[in-house]
């Protein structure tokens, strides 16, 4: 194999593995890879970016948030109707308060 075939292969591998999944994050969430939402600030539109959840459950944390105040820690977005467990585990890594 000649050398520019062999540094086509490495680049296309490095970008395969490590850029194309952050570039992916980002279109699926809408922001960028790394750029939590603030569960605590955020609207009903930024709050819908986050996997599973609606304009419904969006609402539901924003009056959730009013009758309740801030989240003490993510984990206590469990308590909004709509957010279990598992919907729950797809979005912690998005989450922050």
């Amino acid at each position: 194999m000649n050398r520019l075939m062999m540094k086509g292969l490495v680049f296309g591998l490095i970008f395969g593995l490590f850029i194309l999944p952050l570039v992916a994050q980002q279109a699926q969430t809408g922001k960028p890879a790394g750029e939590k939402i603030n569960i605590n600030t955020a609207t009903l539109e930024e709050l819908q970016k986050l996997p599973r959840v609606g304009p419904k459950v969006a609402q539901r944390i924003i009056d959730y948030r009013k009758q309740n105040g801030n989240f003490k820690k993510a984990e206590d977005l469990m308590k909004v109707r709509g957010i279990g467990e598992k919907i729950f585990n797809q979005m912690k890594d998005m989450i922050t308060i």
